[in-house]
């Protein structure tokens, strides 16, 4: 932020004080940082402890883990509200055309009638532990950055495989905090048996569609219900009919009065990766290679998907859950490129950087210790720089290409195979298919012959352009076959596609996988692609494990220095650990002359919907409701109508969705699902100007419920009277 800039809003902050507007600093405060915030004076109404405890039972106790998600417990009977998209892969493979439940929704009226969320799982935090000290105790005499690395890498295992052995009904992971710096062990419970209970009619769970994601005012029910089943033994089971509903330690009470603007709220949530204790090389490496080919890349993969996917039903319903996190990632990024430019973040952080350049040539004993720490930094990112449109592609091709994946998996385990002694080779393939065929019918799920053949062509054509210093070998054999570099690759994929068995899912696991001897003996023009692939990824590995370890110190060292510096600690930046966030429900101007307040209305659905964009098509049954003002008593009265999605300025990114959004009583009035546009930015930089978070309000997930999908029995099960 230059002065001008800074002086304005510090004047805004100042006037705006005087009329009891509240003001926050970022943070995504980890549970061992809570104790040190004064949520009282912030608005809390309930004892801090109440919120977490790690004595006794607390409101962190009702969260988990889903999917990658947020959610928690809203009853006594291990039922989970969440997002609709956090649901939206288990609901896809639920679905059929006879049965289209992504499009329809679904509700189930009886325990009996619940189906299997296939492919996801409820992680629970049990308990966590500092373990930075025997950590980077491990590494105090090593200078070999590559070494320091796999060291850290092995005791962060170890440390895990300890806890487990101590506790074999646990999950542990270690966790890096900070960068080089901290480490916390994390004990987590694991549900394997989870159930789609409840999903809202797609119209309504993705109201708006990819023309609202991302975007403020907001009118999508972006919620669902699932779940969560154990053993009757009451310990983690996997799916069956016996299983019973987990009694969790604690559900939070629904509030359906929901909130006001201004009001306090907080979040608990697993936010996933944030990046703002980085220099600004990070930021511009971002800006220069990561987000634009990533999102040009899937926007190529979306056309792709959605031409081949109006062929028929079964294909459409098959490639829809790639298709909505390929442009979920898509516009995210390309609203980060906007908000880095917008804010000219890479100039802030030169700006920082060359203050901190300052200050360690300033100190002399800091300069011993640091002296080349900023050179070191810009010296490892022209390195990184150098590699990147390679680096990038290599990290792409697999998830690019499905049957390219399937070949990894099948050459991975090939190789594995050839390793064992002749007389344990069957014995090994019988303890390994039955893992290798779940991970290979995951890719065949989601997989479609035409989108991989279009895709794979991309990623081809891509790779020739490359510098010569970023050849991609495997490409360049087949380039090398004719003059003309696009007929090569025609003919190329033509054979190979044409020839592959891989694409046929069933003779895969009913012949090739049928016997060590048929797996060993098989081989094709993808096995023979993936084989050199694989290989330069091995060559090109050590270079990466250098940077990888140098980059690890250097950051751990940056943020040291940046404490000296401003002389205050910092927050460590989210890795998909519990935090906590907390804020007011508040609306912004995000551009001049403008306003956005903090509550949209069902008036506002049919207010799109008359636009006749698809993507605001909405249940007639709304309207009729509407228009005969058949509220319940989810209303608002000073709208008169019923908020369907809040605003507010929390800290929060991808993770925190499904996050409940909690009233200062810790009582649920929201879910959390998204940002307005201006807050993509958030991973790397927070601002209470521009950063807010969007939720669906608890009223309208009631609302929804009790009026148009005939569920009541969910809300009483919630202790609400609808």
């Amino acid at each position: 932020m230059n002065k001008k800039s800074l002086l304005i809003t510090l004047l805004l902050i100042g006037g705006i004080s005087h009329l009891g507007y509240k003001v926050r600093e970022e943070g995504m405060f980890p549970l061992s940082e809570i104790h040190k915030l004064d949520l009282k004076k912030a608005g809390l109404k309930i004892d801090q402890n109440e919120v977490y405890n790690p004595n006794g039972i607390s409101l962190v106790d009702a969260l988990v883990n889903v999917g990658g998600c947020t959610g928690s417990f809203v009853s006594d009977q291990g039922l989970i509200i969440t997002n609709h998209h956090c649901a939206f892969s288990a609901v896809q493979l639920a679905s059929t055309p006879e049965h289209d439940y992504l499009n329809n929704g679904f509700v189930a009226r009886t325990r009996e009638q619940e189906i299997e969320a296939k492919g996801l799982t409820c992680r629970i935090t049990d308990s966590y532990e500092d373990v930075s000290g025997k950590v980077l105790g491990a590494v105090a005499q090593i200078e070999d950055p590559a070494a320091r690395l796999q060291l850290i890498n092995n005791a962060m295992k170890s440390l895990a495989a300890e806890a487990e052995k101590k506790d074999p009904s646990i999950k542990a992971e270690v966790s890096e905090m900070f960068i080089g710096k901290t480490y916390v062990l994390f004990r987590y419970k694991t549900i394997q048996d989870v159930r789609l209970v409840y999903i809202p009619n797609r119209q309504i769970g993705e109201f708006g569609g990819e023309t609202d994601n991302w975007v403020w005012p907001r009118h999508t029910g972006d919620y669902s219900f699932m779940r969560a089943y154990v053993g009757k033994d009451g310990k983690p089971a996997k799916y069956a009919k016996e299983n019973i509903p987990y009694v969790p330690k604690k559900s939070l009470k629904v509030n359906p009065n929901g909130t006001n603007e201004e009001d306090f709220v907080f979040i608990l949530g697993y936010p996933g990766k944030t990046f703002r204790h980085r220099p600004a090389q990070f930021i511009a490496y971002q800006a220069k290679y990561v987000l634009p080919y990533t999102s040009d890349l899937y926007d190529f993969q979306n056309s792709t998907m959605e031409n081949v996917g109006k062929k028929d039903k079964t294909t459409e319903i098959k490639l829809a859950t790639r298709i909505k996190r390929n442009a979920n990632v898509m516009k995210n990024y390309r609203g980060k490129l906007t908000g880095i430019k917008g804010i000219d973040l890479i100039g802030q952080k030169k700006q920082e950087d060359e203050s901190l350049a300052q200050f360690i040539n300033n100190n002399a004993d800091v300069k011993a210790q640091y002296g080349q720490l900023m050179d070191n930094i810009d010296q490892l990112y022209k390195q990184i720089n150098g590699d990147a449109n390679r680096d990038l592609w290599l990290g792409q091709i697999y998830t690019s290409t499905s049957l390219l994946n399937v070949a990894k998996n099948i050459n991975l385990f090939k190789n594995e195979l050839n390793k064992q002694p002749a007389a344990q080779k069957e014995s090994y393939f019988a303890a390994n298919i039955a893992k290798l065929k779940q991970t290979l019918d995951n890719i065949y799920a989601a997989y479609d012959l035409d989108v991989d053949r279009r895709i794979f062509k991309k990623m081809m054509s891509d790779a020739v352009s490359f510098t010569p210093n970023q050849r991609v070998t495997a490409v360049d054999k087949i380039t090398a076959r004719s003059n003309n570099n696009e007929t090569a690759i025609n003919e190329y994929i033509n054979d190979t596609f044409g020839l592959t068995k891989l694409k046929d899912q069933a003779y895969v696991f009913n012949n090739l996988l049928k016997s060590g001897k048929s797996i060993g003996d098989y081989n094709d023009g993808l096995l023979l692609f993936e084989n050199d692939i694989a290989r330069q990824i091995t060559e090109l590995k050590p270079e990466k494990d250098r940077r990888d370890g140098l980059l690890n110190k250097l950051m751990g060292d940056y943020v040291n220095v940046k404490e000296k510096f401003l002389q205050k600690g910092f927050i460590p930046d989210a890795n998909s650990t519990l935090r906590l966030t907390y804020g007011y429900v508040r609306g912004y101007s995000p551009a001049d002359a403008t306003y956005m307040s903090p509550f949209t209305t069902i008036k506002g659905i049919l207010e799109k919907g008359a636009t006749g964009n698809p993507d605001f098509y909405y249940p007639d049954i709304i309207k009729q409701l509407w228009t005969k003002k058949d509220f319940g008593p989810f209303v608002k009265k000073e709208l008169n109508d019923v908020p369907v999605a809040l605003l507010y300025n929390m800290d929060t990114t991808g993770g925190n969705s499904g996050s409940p959004i909690m009233n200062a009583n810790g009582e649920l009035i929201g879910v959390n699902f998204d940002r307005a546009y201006g807050a993509t930015i958030n991973d790397y930089a927070w601002n209470e100007s521009y950063s807010r978070s969007i939720g669906v309000d608890i009223r309208y997930v009631l609302w929804a419920a009790s009026k148009i999908d005939k569920a009541d029995f969910l809300l009483k099960e919630m202790g609400v009277n609808p």
